[in-house]
């Protein structure tokens, strides 16, 4: 039982240095989370619902989920082809692809939960009423 609680300890530790990884090489994932943390902010002072948290976590771990899954390309294309090859190219623009998909999904999920609640709260500030 202690191997089996040892080895899961070790499996977060491998995640968590994956995660650190991609936080300290790729500016994007920087981005990424200034963005969500941006979001979390104002979703907490817009007092959004359960369900619309729930999409809004689900969405930012989907853009983050891109964002790991395509440096983990780009590391092993890297590792297999250290010399410029079409295909390792075309390998990381897909990956890239993906994050684009992602980050503009979560754009489109931004803008349809928090828009019109953030749009009447800024208005109703504005305007006194």
């Amino acid at each position: 039982m202690a191997d089996f609680f040892f080895s899961r300890i070790q499996s977060f530790r491998h995640a968590f240095r994956g995660w650190f990884y991609v936080l300290r090489t790729q500016r994007n994932a920087w981005i990424h989370s200034a963005i969500a943390t941006a979001v979390f902010i104002v979703g907490l002072w817009l007092r959004l619902s359960l369900i619309e948290w729930a999409i809004i976590i689900l969405t930012a771990a989907f853009v983050f989920t891109a964002e790991f899954i395509n440096t983990a390309i780009e590391v092993v294309v890297d590792l297999a082809s250290p010399d410029e090859h079409p295909l390792a190219k075309i390998g990381k623009d897909v990956g890239a692809a993906a994050v684009l998909v992602a980050a503009l999904a979560a754009i489109l999920v931004g803008v349809l939960i928090l828009g019109p609640p953030l749009w009447l709260k800024l208005t109703t500030l504005l305007t006194g009423n």
